[in-house]
């Protein structure tokens, strides 16, 4: 398995699991290199996408791995990765979110993630389940 930056060439690849994004969203993955495919035999299987807050702070956007490549460890092996890079560039911490509805704070706490708080946006354009917050101290 690798974990290399996004290039143009991935549009469709990315564009298929992300429906989040758009055109200009997806260029600015390239170019600040904050996105990855996830390669398994030169075949992609997954993303992943993070920001920078307060410009000392990874936090991870979004992790993909397609249905049918789950349960062989590939998210284990992608964040080992990612988290060995955020560590070379000298970062400190990590954040992470998920729903309090889905099951991937299990997956987060198994690599070390701790709870850190939350934020409820009920009557907004955004409701959703509250969204959980995590870290993990490099």
């Amino acid at each position: 398995m690798k974990l290399k930056y996004v290039e143009h060439q991935h549009k469709d690849f990315w564009m298929s699991i992300d429906k989040h994004v758009n055109e200009v969203g997806f260029q600015n993955k390239v170019y600040t290199k904050t996105g990855y495919i996830i390669w398994e035999n030169d075949v992609p299987i997954g993303i992943l996408h993070y920001c920078v807050l307060w410009d000392n702070l990874p936090f991870l956007n979004f992790l993909f791995v397609k249905k049918e490549h789950r349960g062989n460890r590939y998210a284990t092996e992608t964040m080992k990765q990612w988290e060995q890079e955020m560590k070379q560039q000298e970062y400190k911490m990590i954040l992470i979110s998920t729903q309090v509805d889905e099951t991937a704070q299990c997956f987060y706490r198994k690599l070390g993630y701790v709870d850190c708080g939350g934020v409820v946006l009920n009557n907004t354009p955004f409701e959703q389940p509250m969204e959980m917050f995590m870290r993990k101290v490099l």
